[in-house]
């Protein structure tokens, strides 16, 4: 997330989350990496659990923030940069990780969609964990399934929200750049959303 650390003695630095691409490490079933920092420095530790593993015959993988694919998305008022870490070029199993990154004033995860596999697509959970460029930013993370329960969820800094199922549209206070990272968990690693077709017609405008 920030400050300078070396994954078995190879380097990684980031002043914070919005102003260098990340470094991450995957590490498949029974492997281990070493993480040693010399100053203040903040991580982010993300995994799976519920499934039945073996070990791997392939040891860590380092992703350096060249190999993060970056892909803007939407359109203006719900225009982010969607930035993949762990994705396809990793061989992970069931681990899907990457960073959102919303301007002032913006939605994301819009038009509002889910992978919850109600409707075919695969089923993967999924775990937002926010930041704001000022500390005082905040914004909203939209949580509601077709015909049944809806709610919203007031956003801070260091915000964590789970996702199970439904869709999940979030916005952002005008003012302030929001950040996220997004940990999708499924049997099928396979990232295929579903938008509520009452919205689909915004990507038509």
């Amino acid at each position: 997330m920030q400050g300078v650390v070396a994954f078995d003695g190879e380097t990684a630095t980031r002043t914070s989350v919005f102003e260098q691409r990340a470094s991450a490490v995957y590490l498949p079933p029974g492997s281990s990496v070493t993480v040693d920092a010399s100053g203040d420095a903040e991580l982010a530790l993300t995994a799976t659990v519920g499934y039945a593993l073996t070990a791997a015959t392939s040891g860590p993988s380092v992703v350096h923030p060249d190999d993060v694919v970056v892909q803007p998305r939407g359109k203006p008022g719900w225009e982010r940069d969607v930035h993949d870490v762990i994705a396809g070029t990793v061989p992970a199993r069931h681990l899907l990780v990457g960073e959102t990154f919303n301007a002032a004033g913006q939605w994301s995860s819009f038009p509002p969609h889910k992978h919850d596999g109600a409707d075919g697509e695969p089923v993967l959970e999924e775990v937002y964990y926010y930041r704001f460029d000022r500390p005082d930013g905040f914004g909203f993370q939209g949580l509601y399934e077709a015909g049944g329960d809806e709610r919203a969820v007031f956003l801070r800094h260091g915000s964590i929200v789970g996702i199970p199922r439904g869709y999940h549209p979030v916005c952002a206070a005008p003012g302030y750049r929001l950040y996220y990272l997004w940990v999708l968990v499924g049997e099928e690693r396979q990232l295929a959303m579903h938008e509520d077709p009452a919205h689909r017609w915004l990507n038509s405008r």
